[in-house]
């Protein structure tokens, strides 16, 4: 399962716009995809910085964006970020690092390898821990976490748009 992450550049764009699709096709959150949900071209979505700036104003947090790709065929996998600094509610209920792995590429450890090697991009930036979270019912998560030297802080709970009530397990990852 050799994975490598790179920054996403325009030799991936089909497969990121079709990573955004077999991702809503199958109901799924596109964690860690730097807002891929919104937009309806691979060239909006690279230009993170402008358009996240506008999105979130003075809320706006700077990340760095990574493509899980798979070495032996050079197909995205997975997408993760890594945002810093924590701004309050990224401190609360979002964490540094944002993940996803596409559907049909789950169960075979590309979730786990890509944080690991984020992990080390975030000691290069000088981190000294890093916060991660995930939905109390998200069990493939809260095992790649643990998996990765996640320690549990606490749980909290965070009302959706909805109305509905989630609660968000906090883990930080000492470095």
């Amino acid at each position: 399962m050799p994975l490598r992450l790179i920054r996403p550049t325009r030799q991936y764009a089909d497969q990121v716009m079709q990573y955004k699709e077999e991702m809503l096709a199958n109901n799924d959150s596109l964690d860690g995809c730097a807002g891929l949900e919104e937009v309806s071209s691979f060239s909006e979505w690279i230009d993170f910085e402008n358009r996240l700036k506008k999105k979130y104003g003075e809320h706006y947090v700077p990340s760095e964006v990574f493509l899980g790709v798979r070495t032996e065929d050079e197909t995205v996998v997975g997408i993760i970020d890594y945002r810093h600094p924590l701004s309050p509610y990224l401190l609360q209920y979002g964490g540094n690092i944002g993940y996803s792995v596409l559907p049909s590429e789950r169960q075979k450890g590309y979730a786990g390898e890509m944080l690991k090697q984020m992990l080390s991009i975030c000691r290069e930036f000088g981190e000294s821990r890093v916060l991660l979270t995930c939905d109390k019912t998200n069990q493939a998560s809260r095992h790649t976490i643990l998996k990765n030297g996640g320690s549990l802080e606490n749980e909290v709970k965070d009302k959706a748009g909805s109305g509905a009530c989630r609660i968000i397990q906090r883990y930080w990852i000492a470095l």
